[in-house]
């Protein structure tokens, strides 16, 4: 018991009222009973008032030259040397290092280590080449990784990109009495990858049912298709090839945006072009197909049977899915419980 607790029990004991006060007699049993409920209720261990008159020691930052040493109170720091927490907080995705930083002061400064953002950059952005991503980090980001992480548009390879698209198609009249109207749903799926290639489907399956198809080892008869992308800024070009008797390229361009900085969870599509290939372009896909498309019109077309056509619908926005957001996402709610879906 402290100071404080003392003082509170003796200013009670003294103060308590006499029975010739109160008016009214009090059996012995009852008042001593009473008083030790009062007291108790004012010496109840309270932990928060032992922070009272203390100062919290600041975390010093991350390249501090000071050399007073400093031992944190926390059991987790005591137990965890900094090396073994370095090496955690290296295998964690830059998602769960925001997350990570917000536990305290000491692994918020620790987890702006240029090394983390260093790393997730060059990945994110490995098309453009270490080179390239230097000289941009030095003339747009003023040298910080993390600022570069937030503030670069960048294609997020955790998730899906997923378009739910509806029209209405007309029934058939029954006993002409009735027109029925029927609200079809289907998406458009892209995954992407940080080595240039991405994964597509179109499909009226909901998000929960077609994330296990999206990978390379999805056979043709999943309606899984692969084809390769370039970014540019904000910009998206992909291509891939639909094969068949008449083999198809599908040219994409998209606009990657997001709701907040660092989120990129949006993706506007800004066109949707399908032509035919000929002989020569079918043989040349497989390494890559933007290079055959490259230069290519939107009325382009290598195979008089298949005309390029320019789609005007099904361009609604793309919507980031995370991978453990898929079995919760309200893009599986059936069209009877969702018939619009505003992306934002």
């Amino acid at each position: 018991m402290d100071i404080y607790q003392r003082k509170c029990v003796v200013l009670i004991i003294v103060s308590w009222p006499s029975v010739a006060d109160i008016g009214f007699t009090i059996p012995a049993g009852l008042e001593s009973e009473l008083r030790l409920k009062s007291v108790q209720f004012f010496v109840t261990q309270r932990p928060w008032l032992d922070l009272y008159g203390k100062r919290v020691k600041p975390v010093a930052a991350f390249g501090s030259t000071s050399n007073k040493p400093y031992v944190d109170p926390a059991l987790i720091h005591r137990c965890l040397p900094d090396e073994l927490l370095f090496e955690v907080f290296a295998r964690m995705n830059p998602c769960t290092l925001g997350r990570a930083s917000c536990v305290c002061r000491k692994w918020r400064y620790t987890i702006r280590n240029p090394v983390f953002w260093r790393n997730a950059c060059l990945k994110a952005w490995q098309q453009a080449g270490m080179v390239e991503n230097y000289k941009i980090l030095h003339s747009r980001y003023d040298g910080s990784w993390r600022k570069m992480w937030l503030l670069r548009p960048r294609l997020r390879t955790d998730g899906l990109y997923v378009s739910r698209n509806t029209y209405i198609r007309a029934g058939v009249a029954e006993w002409k009495v009735t027109n029925p109207v029927h609200v079809v749903c289907y998406f458009r799926y892209m995954r992407f990858y940080p080595s240039g290639r991405f994964i597509y489907k179109n499909s009226s399956q909901k998000i929960k049912d077609v994330v296990k198809l999206m990978n390379f080892r999805a056979s043709k008869g999943d309606c899984v298709f692969t084809g390769h992308y370039t970014l540019a800024d904000d910009r998206v070009e992909a291509a891939l090839m639909y094969p068949g008797l008449r083999p198809t390229v599908l040219r994409i361009r998209l606009r990657v945006r997001g709701t907040t900085a660092g989120a990129n969870n949006r993706m506007d599509l800004l066109s949707l072009v399908t032509s035919g290939l000929d002989d020569n372009d079918v043989n040349a896909t497989e390494e890559d197909m933007l290079g055959v498309v490259e230069g290519w019109q939107d009325d382009e077309t290598h195979n008089p049977d298949v005309p390029a056509i320019s789609h005007k619908r099904g361009l609604t926005p793309f919507v980031f899915v995370p991978f453990e957001e898929v079995e919760t996402s309200v893009l599986n709610l059936p069209v009877d419980k969702m018939d619009y879906f505003v992306p934002g």
